[in-house]
């Protein structure tokens, strides 16, 4: 069953409010807070790799609340246990049985900051959840909490004491984009601000009716020309002289289920190539590993996935056939 007309009009008008919101505390960055809440009702989660100070943690609050959610903050470190993201059993002398205490992994918005300072083996206990939504802690299972959404990030300049994310882990996330700094103007509104104290967003929307988002959004319609289109441009990736390895299947199923979300929130019910050609470097350009070569020359994989799309002709229908 295709999302209907009305269905999607209220999709962008709901997607609108909460967006709306959250730039009432994020001032200046209405692309990124709808590419992170796209990629939250697609079912991802989201990279930031950001210099420090630019509202990450601010962000992760006030999208949580927007939707009446919880959130949660991880400050990874090189002593940061796997134990301290997913929670421990402990045993209680006086009931005589092992009680659970979850960690801070069950929240509806999880900021896990500078992901890259925790060793390898605590950033694996964020796969099992990301990709299942499931934690399991000796031996027993337990659903995170719906709607999920995991906002890491990492530091580009500060490399000091990291761990460089493995290829299968940045695979997991949906996208990877960054803040930035404010223009001028916004930094203006937010120095104006101080002396009101820190802002907090209201909330806009039910936990429930999140929900109902993602469920509408996985009915928006994919013509097949568009999801030819979406190969071709994964298979380019794997035949670029710049590249080692390509985008993998996963990536191309996040490309394309991105662009369902996208389209709905834009208040169409089917997806167009210029959803895909929208989406395609934030969804794609971090599952992409350089030739040392191209690396050396200066080459990014977002270039790289620019000229994909330079090369790769779109298909002549507009999505709806």
């Amino acid at each position: 069953m295709t999302i209907s007309t009305e269905q999607a009009q209220w999709y962008a008008q709901t997607f609108a409010t909460v967006a709306d919101n959250v730039e009432q505390v994020i001032l200046g960055k209405r692309h990124v807070i709808e590419l992170v809440l796209a990629t939250q009702l697609s079912g991802g989660h989201v990279l930031l790799e950001d210099v420090p100070g630019t509202g990450k943690t601010a962000l992760a609050r006030a999208l949580a609340r927007s939707q009446s959610g919880s959130a949660s903050r991880l400050q990874f470190t090189p002593d940061l246990l796997p134990g301290d993201v997913t929670g421990i059993t402990v045993y209680d002398q006086k009931q005589g049985e092992f009680e659970f205490h979850p960690g801070p992994i069950f929240a509806n918005v999880v900021l896990a900051d500078e992901i890259n300072r925790a060793s390898p083996k605590t950033q694996s206990a964020l796969l099992e959840v990301m990709e299942e939504g499931n934690v399991t802690v000796d031996g027993v299972t337990r659903p995170a909490a719906s709607p999920f959404l995991v906002i890491a990030t990492q530091n580009p300049v500060e490399q000091a004491g990291t761990y460089r994310l493995p290829e299968a882990q940045l695979d997991r996330f949906m996208v990877k984009t960054s803040i930035g700094y404010p223009d001028d103007a916004a930094t203006m509104r937010i120095l104006q601000g101080v002396p009101e104290g820190r802002r907090e967003a209201a909330p806009v929307l039910a936990p429930d009716q999140m929900t109902s988002m993602i469920q509408m959004g996985l009915t928006v319609h994919v013509s097949p020309l568009v999801s030819d289109y979406v190969i071709r441009l994964v298979d380019a990736t794997r035949r670029a002289t710049e590249v080692r390895l390509g985008v993998s299947v996963r990536g191309a199923i996040a490309l394309s289920r991105l662009a369902m979300t996208w389209a709905a929130a834009h208040g169409r019910t089917y997806v167009t190539p210029d959803d895909v050609r929208d989406l395609a470097i934030p969804a794609l350009s971090h599952r992409i590993i350089l030739e040392p070569e191209a690396e050396f020359d200066g080459v990014g994989a977002a270039d790289v996935i620019g000229q994909v799309l330079l090369d790769v002709p779109p298909p002549a229908e507009n999505g709806q056939a």
